[in-house]
């Protein structure tokens, strides 16, 4: 049975002077997206979590949508599914915990086979992820002989193992046209293929999956934004329907629009995308104002700063693949890595 999470407010948890003062200077990177009366709810956590990843010799991904007291105070390697993936390789430590998803901790694991991998709550799925099997993807290629299959980094490793390469949407075009092929198969994100089919002649075969966050969105919704907010840009993540895309002024990855933001600083911005991703970019932009639509991605919020702790201090919960699925699965985000981006 799993052990209860210690409440904040016992002994080792209490926000002290020392701690006040230890903290400070975290407190100081997010004072514009956390009010100062939540700050002693956060700080003693993250002063122990911080203190163990020290005498642990662990390290803390964080993927763009969680929140500021994660992305700003304990984590090491922060981004979108590209970078978290790619530097995923290069971490030190010995442990990796991981503030995202489960898709996430276990392509860490594929990139990191020897060394232990946790994810604070193995519910924080995806429904992208969940979308497909991998059945559905030998279905497809008996239905399609000898085109290549892309598979979405939100995927599970066992269809990651089905797959010729996966590809995020930071690198979806660049991946499909690696392939140096006329047709491919792009799954599971529909609307994730029918965007990069704008970008590429390449024809694209599309899986009916979605993002539960960013399927919410609609057109109206977005003009509505535009009109009671005059001069905003808005910028769209390729995950959004084709005609939330139509409405923006630019359309990319988490990280591909948090380096718009620090690009070209506009004045105004609407991110479309999961809301805390405008929290973490607003800590880093203070010129800039953000329009905060707020679709909330219930498994990224599974994961908590009382978690991360429990996942460093009682060393679980572990993610563990089966070796042959492992082996074919790291093979294809090895494929992806490889594949150099557009100047």
């Amino acid at each position: 049975m799993a052990q209860p999470l210690r409440a904040v407010g016992q002994s080792d948890l209490a926000f002290t002077p020392e701690i006040a003062l230890a903290t400070q200077p975290l407190y100081e990177r997010v004072k514009r997206v956390i009010p100062a009366i939540e700050w002693p709810a956060h700080a003693p956590l993250i002063h122990r979590i911080n203190q163990l990843k020290r005498e642990k010799n662990a390290v803390i991904l964080a993927h763009n949508y969680q929140t500021p007291e994660i992305f700003h105070c304990v984590a090491d390697v922060v981004g979108d599914s590209l970078a978290l993936a790619a530097k995923a390789v290069d971490t030190t430590g010995d442990v990796i915990v991981m503030a995202g998803v489960h898709f996430m901790a276990e392509t860490a694991k594929l990139l990191n086979p020897s060394k232990r991998v946790l994810i604070p709550d193995s519910r924080a799925g995806c429904s992208l992820a969940e979308s497909i099997t991998p059945n559905d993807v030998r279905l497809l290629r008996q239905k399609y002989p000898g085109v290549p299959v892309i598979a979405y980094v939100n995927t599970s490793a066992a269809v990651k193992a089905e797959v010729d390469i996966c590809c995020t949407s930071g690198n979806v075009v660049e991946v499909i046209e690696s392939l140096g092929v006329p047709r491919v198969i792009c799954l599971p994100d529909e609307y994730l293929a029918q965007w990069a089919q704008t970008q590429t002649k390449v024809e694209i075969i599309a899986w009916k999956g979605h993002c539960e966050v960013h399927e919410r969105f609609t057109a109206a919704e977005i003009r509505s934004f535009r009109a009671a907010n005059p001069g905003v840009t808005v910028l769209a993540h390729p995950e959004c329907p084709p005609e939330v895309i139509a409405e923006a002024d630019f359309t990319g990855s988490t990280a591909g629009m948090s380096n718009y933001v620090g690009r070209e600083k506009p004045a105004k911005v609407l991110l479309v995308t999961e809301c805390s991703m405008s929290d973490n970019v607003a800590a880093n932009h203070p010129a800039t104002e953000f329009v905060r639509p707020c679709n909330l991605c219930p498994h990224m919020k599974r994961i908590t700063l009382a978690n991360i702790l429990d996942a460093l201090e009682n060393d679980r919960i572990e993610v563990t693949i089966d070796a042959d699925i492992a082996d074919r699965a790291r093979a294809s985000v090895e494929r992806m890595l490889a594949v150099k981006p557009r100047n």
